[in-house]
């Protein structure tokens, strides 16, 4: 069985809906996986968007949410989640700040890329990581990874 993570909210490739973005409340949506490979002694959740600013033109990847050291026992996450899993630390987004940020796209429609991993260790505390960081104490350490895409794109 392969790692998987799905979303109760939106299918893959479908439309986030507008409460789960800077249009609506701005929660985070409801996340599960399974299929987790032999060994898996942490999970890393990072959601970003390789199309900032614009889809035709980007120029970065835009970090939305930085989870790391999730139990592995956790079978997801809950809409709006507000009390993280024990042990579980966070990371920092490129809004400088830990926790969930919505799609808030400023042109076109915007690929989401929700990114599970699977871990062989546990990480240490990196003293809320960016992405960049975390990437870097993940290598050599991840035993599977999934990826759920959901787009967003602002009606005006």
């Amino acid at each position: 069985m392969a790692l998987i993570i799905t979303s109760d909210a939106f299918p893959p490739d479908g439309r986030i809906p507008r409460k789960y973005t800077c249009d609506g409340d701005d929660i985070s949506p409801p996340l599960s996986w399974s299929g987790l490979p032999a060994g898996t002694r942490s999970l890393v959740l990072i959601v970003d968007d390789p199309d900032a600013p614009d889809p035709k033109a980007p120029r970065m990847t835009w970090v939305h949410w930085v989870l790391y050291n999730l139990p592995p026992a956790v079978p997801g996450l809950p809409e709006a989640v507000q009390s993280l899993p024990a042990g579980t630390l966070q990371g920092l987004n490129d809004w400088k700040r830990t926790g969930y940020g919505g799609p808030c796209p400023p042109i076109g429609r915007h690929r989401y890329f929700h990114k599970l991993y699977a871990l062989d260790t546990v990480l240490p505390d990196l003293h809320r990581p960016d992405k960049a960081k975390l990437e870097q104490a993940m290598a050599g350490h991840v035993l599977g990874q999934a990826t759920l895409i959901g787009t967003y794109q602002r009606s005006r």
